[in-house]
């Protein structure tokens, strides 16, 4: 049972005249017994809580900082009609800041044997799976003096993906991989290609590209066409240790990582090749593998939205192993982990020879702004110190970027706007000179 303001109101009130003229007990009973008994058939001809019904529907998915909207439709089965309020309760991550004051709750007026639809708007602030908790349901009575409360376990779950804003450089991409593939006006040869068809030689063409054989069973100079070999094989490793735990701005590292990896797993299904992807920290968080094109990018994307940072040093040895089981071929593998010195040093050096001798290795890393900043700042001594912390962080992390190619490692480093289109530019480059 649940008092409402407008009770202790008129409890106040009715005290205060009535003790004004008769004695104090004689008062406090003329206000408390017809209060009371008006409480308890308030009480009576509220609509019970326990019997109502409950159904929930929605989407079940939504990409990170877009809304989505569940809707709950109640069902009041009893022959009493029920004005109540309503909260939908979900985690404090299901929505923004910014919302609506009061998320989730609901009026309700719904007539004996009738239903209500109340829709709850949902922005989630972090990916994963957002779980609605408990409904609590307040049913007033008629005079709206006491009212009867309960709750209802209503389950429904909505999966927060990544946000993926990388996919406005996709258009770009697909359009010089379609130059590379000879699909438009503008052929391009790349060497170790796969060869495509003939044409009529223009000025400007490549000679080494004349086929003469062609050429001398027809009137016009032949030259032949290339385009990327396909059905090669890419691994995404996305390492969830210690270091994708930071932020770079406001962003967590291995948001941007997912970032890239998406971008780059889209534009390899397009192009024809096969797109594995394996999550790693001490063991496998998440793996995608044996998908068709048009199943990799929902794949990937789904296989991400709960990934969590382990707050734990990745275990090197025990990723390259997982790497090879999934990709025991020839493969470009893309592992997107960070560049601090120590972890590389005395996790990934070590069992580099393990990779580099069977794929491709391409290791891409984020650097912070911040650092870029401070490495330009002047004008105070404290900026003067932090130029120069700032300058032997990078120097640093320039020295681990060489030793990684010394090892036959291609590194990719940029901030994490850049990440994403410079690493598909880098697979693009791989795919023209034929090293896939």
């Amino acid at each position: 049972m649940a008092l409402t303001g407008r009770t202790a109101l008129i409890a106040a009130l009715g005290a205060l005249l009535v003790g004004l003229v008769l004695p104090h007990w004689l008062g406090l009973l003329a206000v408390e017994i017809p209060l009371l008994l008006a409480i308890l058939y308030d009480l009576a001809r509220a609509a019970p809580v326990r019997q109502l019904v409950f159904t929930r529907s929605g989407d079940t998915s939504v990409r990170l900082g877009e809304q989505v909207n569940a809707s709950l439709v109640i069902t009041n089965p009893t022959t009493r009609p029920l004005h109540a309020d309503l909260r939908d309760a979900w985690p404090p991550s299901a929505w923004s800041p910014s919302a609506e004051p009061t998320p989730g709750r609901h009026e309700l007026h719904i007539a004996p044997g009738e239903r209500q639809r109340v829709t709850t708007t949902l922005q989630p602030t972090r990916r994963g799976d957002r779980q609605a908790e408990r409904i609590t349901v307040r049913s007033y009575g008629p005079l709206g003096l006491a009212a009867r409360q309960g709750h209802h376990d209503v389950p429904w779950t909505v999966r927060v993906l990544p946000a993926f804003t990388s996919r406005k450089h996709l258009p770009g991409k697909l359009a010089r991989l379609r130059e590379l593939d000879g699909r438009t006006s503008i052929l391009t040869r790349g060497e170790g290609t796969e060869f495509d068809s003939l044409r009529e030689y223009v000025p400007g063409d490549d000679t080494r590209s004349i086929d003469w054989r062609a050429t001398a069973r027809q009137s016009t100079v032949a030259v032949r066409t290339w385009r990327p070999e396909r059905d090669r094989r890419v691994l995404l490793v996305l390492d969830t240790g210690r270091t994708s735990a930071g932020r770079v701005g406001d962003i967590p590292r291995l948001d941007v990582s997912m970032d890239a990896a998406l971008l780059l797993g889209a534009l390899a299904s397009r192009a024809g090749d096969r797109v594995d992807l394996l999550a790693y920290d001490r063991t496998p968080r998440a793996t995608v593998n044996g998908r068709t094109a048009h199943q990799v990018l929902p794949a990937l994307v789904d296989a991400m939205a709960p990934l969590e940072p382990a707050l734990l040093e990745a275990d090197a040895r025990g990723l390259a192993t997982a790497a090879l089981r999934i990709a025991p071929h020839r493969s470009l593998l893309v592992l997107l982990t960070g560049l601090d010195p120590a972890p590389i040093e005395e996790g990934l050096l070590p069992v580099l020879p393990l990779l580099t001798q069977r794929h491709t290795v391409v290791v891409a890393a984020i650097s912070d702004p911040r650092v870029q900043e401070m490495a330009h700042a002047r004008g105070t001594v404290d900026a003067v110190y932090e130029a120069a912390a700032a300058a032997q962080a990078q120097a640093e992390r320039q020295h681990t970027a060489e030793r990684l190619r010394r090892h036959g490692v291609i590194v990719v480093d940029a901030l994490p706007a850049d990440l994403a289109p410079t690493l598909a530019d880098t697979y693009l480059s791989l795919k023209a000179a034929g090293r896939l």
